[in-house]
């Protein structure tokens, strides 16, 4: 070694001894945190190697000593649920106080957008954040982070619910929590786990997927031909030269949103659709251009546009005049365009659009696109000109995303807490894998025990099924997310588990239904009866038991009816049911209650034998128990 660099190096070396005898906890453990009651809890962390640290929580004093690797762990008793208490750890030289800690119930919520969907964007999100003074109701948001090996801490904090806070919740996770506390009178803390558009298998262990099937890996296989340390090296380079690109958008520079761009090298695409049928799986920035035929006097008249909802940000310019920009995908796009813009006769309208991630470009319906000039509409959708600027495709850059391979997430965003004693697991995910269903079947119930074993511990389990989404269907047919329900409903096979149905609170046009407010309550109901010791309250709504066939007709009868079966109609007509004979060809079926059962029959099915409830991706949805809550979908085949 150069002596001249022996300074540098000792310097180094001491650094890095310093960090690695740190006294230390995993980020999990920070103030304000709120601690499992009548549970052991877990406590775990670093220090200098075979340091002995002490630890006093309450009147607990406890010791551990770290082994060679300067880890330690130890278990403080159960505890009733209370608190502000104070945990204080203490090593050699160093120690650590975390102040403002509770004892109470501690959830983890987990699954992909729906999940992640917070508070200040569900329905009435002013009125709900403003009187959430609930400071016995915390949070941990986990930071988005992947890894290829399982991680030992992570980025979050704990944060105390108030009107300055609230709005960044899980929307599902924070009305669950609401519900639960203002049942049970304690303290609730969410652990928010979750990451829009991820698959099951990116939530799974390794060690757990790699025993699955062979086929389950087939598509990782197909996704790195080298070593994943190579793949991220040579794709980090791509992704600055992309990156670069981004800050000098060649639209921008050469004027696209002028009206005379020759759109002789524009491709055409029908709007609204997400870009990736067309344009395969591209992030970037692609502009889109139009036309349209304006009468005489639109000239000076009021007048704005409406482009709906866009993934994720967009600048939109008439006649080469900006009229408005959003960032985010969230948002519905209307802009007031000044009176000195519009023409009569033809108009160019031009948006860019910039896709972060997932799914890019016009995603709304065809009638929330349109120009309105003091109350009349003139129709936007349909085939627009497109050219991409900057897309990730050009660079060969590939978007390192949570389900380029299984385990990803597991490893960043659950392994770094795992063993923080919670009492269980809320879960919202499904619509990533909706179209591989019958995998479904292995792939939940697999991470649930998966899930279970890293905590040594059978917790409850309780998720939400799909809801209703996308256009109506005019005569039966399969479905993908009929497929997934039943897979999801499959799962309850499993012990300590529990679904919330809301087939009847989704939104058609938008597969993020804004009553979450609904949605945490059912989850709560689940856990009220199952593990807070209400076990009259009806948690479920009526699920199918059995059948008798009489005739031409089915006699169905279910499980959980609670008070007893009702139909939101007022002919009695119960909606969303068919029939088929052994052919298996569907049609709708008349259905009405009697007593507790359900008689379903159609003229055209003489010898019907199978049967099916809500099974589509949008179904008619109108048998309840008194209760209000909506029959589970089935079939029988």
């Amino acid at each position: 070694m150069n002596l001249k660099h022996l300074p540098i190096f000792i310097a180094f070396f001491l650094h890095a001894f310093l960090l690695k005898a740190e006294l230390r906890l995993p980020t999990i453990f920070g103030d304000n945190m709120i601690l499992q009651r009548d549970s052991p809890i877990k406590l775990w962390g670093w220090a200098e190697k075979n340091e002995t640290v002490h630890v006093q929580f309450m009147q607990q004093n406890l010791k551990a000593k770290a082994d060679k690797n300067g880890q330690w762990n130890l278990t403080l008793a159960p505890t009733s649920h209370g608190g502000p208490y104070r945990l204080e750890i203490k090593g050699r030289k160093e120690q650590i106080l975390l102040k403002n800690i509770l004892v109470g119930e501690v959830w983890l919520a987990s699954g992909q957008s729906n999940m992640e969907w917070i508070v200040k964007n569900s329905n009435n999100a002013a009125s709900e954040i403003s009187r959430a003074n609930y400071p016995n109701i915390r949070s941990f948001n986990v930071e988005k982070n992947m890894s290829d090996v399982p991680k030992q801490d992570l980025n979050g904090k704990w944060e105390i619910c108030s009107p300055a806070t609230v709005g960044d919740f899980s929307a599902v996770g924070y009305f669950f929590a609401l519900k639960l506390y203002q049942e049970l009178g304690i303290p609730v803390g969410i652990i928010n786990s979750s990451w829009g558009g991820t698959g099951v298998e990116t939530w799974t262990s390794g060690n757990s997927f790699n025993k699955l099937p062979a086929h389950f890996n087939e598509p990782y296989k197909q996704a790195l031909t080298g070593d994943l340390k190579g793949f991220m090296s040579e794709n980090e380079l791509k992704k600055q030269a992309y990156q670069q690109a981004l800050v000098n958008d060649p639209g921008i520079a050469q004027k696209w949103y002028e009206n005379n761009s020759d759109l002789s090298t524009w491709g055409k695409m029908n709007v609204p659709q997400l870009w990736e049928p067309k344009l395969d799986n591209i992030d970037g920035i692609v502009w889109f251009k139009r036309s349209i035929h304006l009468p005489k006097g639109s000239a000076s008249k009021s007048a704005s546009i409406h482009l709906g909802t866009i993934d994720d940000d967009d600048i939109c310019w008439i006649n080469g005049v900006k009229v408005g920009e959003t960032k985010g995908y969230t948002f519905s796009r209307s802009y007031n365009i000044p009176k000195t813009v519009l023409k009569d006769g033809e108009n160019i309208i031009t948006v860019k659009i910039m896709d972060t991630g997932g799914g890019g470009g016009f995603y709304g319906t065809p009638a929330q696109l349109y120009l309105e000039i003091e109350g009349e509409k003139f129709p936007l959708d349909g085939e627009w000109n497109y050219k991409e600027a900057v897309t990730t495709k050009q660079h060969g850059y590939k978007e390192v995303s949570p389900n380029m391979f299984p385990s990803l997430l597991f490893n960043a965003m659950i392994n770094p807490i795992i063993p923080y004693t919670i009492r269980g697991v809320i879960w919202y995910q499904g619509e990533h894998n909706a179209g591989q269903a019958y995998d479904y079947r292995t792939l939940f119930p697999n991470l649930i025990q998966d899930w279970r074993s890293h905590w040594n511990q059978e917790f409850p389990f309780y998720w939400v099924q799909l809801a209703n989404y996308m256009a109506k269907e005019k005569s039966p047919e399969d479905s993908d997310w009929a497929k997934l329900r039943d897979a999801q409903t499959r799962t309850l096979r499993l012990a300590h588990t529990g679904q919330a149905v809301i087939t009847d609170i989704g939104e058609a046009d938008d597969i993020h239904p804004r009553n979450k407010q609904e949605v945490g309550r059912r989850l709560a109901l689940i856990a009220l009866s199952k593990d807070y010791g209400q076990k009259e309250r009806v948690y479920s709504g009526p699920t199918f038991k059995s059948l008798v066939k009489a005739d031409n007709k089915l006699i169905i009868s279910f499980d959980a009816t609670g008070g007893g079966l009702v139909v939101n109609n007022k002919y009695g007509y119960v909606e969303g049911f068919a029939l088929a004979g052994a052919d298996k060809k569907f049609v709708w079926a008349r259905a009405h209650i009697e007593g507790n059962k359900i008689i379903v029959q159609a003229d055209q099915i003489i010898n019907p034998v199978f049967v099916r409830y809500a099974w589509s991706n949008n179904p008619d949805v109108n048998l309840f128990n008194k209760e209000g809550l909506p029959a589970v979908p089935f079939s029988n085949e």
